[in-house]
């Protein structure tokens, strides 16, 4: 089951959060087809946030089609985001991506160096036009 992790301090907002995470766990293969997200008194009670906050997320996931509510049942996740390349911590793209951190790490390079670094070659390859 996915965990939420709020970030006050981020500046995005926290329903925008929840929605990230869950995507995040879709392409990565973590949540899956008929998989239930935790309920909003559940996310309440681990979080800290408002239930109306958990609900605009869900609402809008389901919005986009990626979940489905049954009422009495709960949240379901309704399709998958992943694919070969960013399933599971044998995926060749993030071995690839793993021995890259790990050659970075070791030339000194701090988190916000990478960051900084691969959001320049993120957008020399996915120009901000043609993101979604």
């Amino acid at each position: 089951m996915i965990e939420f992790r709020i970030d006050r301090r981020s500046g995005v907002s926290t329903y925008m959060q929840i929605i990230q995470q869950v995507r995040q766990a879709m392409r990565l293969g973590l949540l899956n087809p008929g998989d239930r997200l935790p309920s909003a008194r559940e996310v309440v009670e681990a979080t800290a946030v408002n239930p109306n906050t958990v609900l605009k997320a869900y609402r809008e996931l389901e919005r986009e089609g990626l979940v489905e509510a049954r009422r009495g049942l709960g949240t379901f996740v309704t399709k998958s985001l992943s694919s070969e390349a960013t399933t599971g911590s044998d995926a060749p793209l993030r071995q690839e991506l793993a021995g890259w951190m790990g050659r970075a790490q070791e030339g000194g390079l701090v988190v916000e160096d990478v960051d900084a670094l691969y959001s320049a070659v993120r957008d020399d390859h996915y120009p901000a036009e043609e993101r979604s």
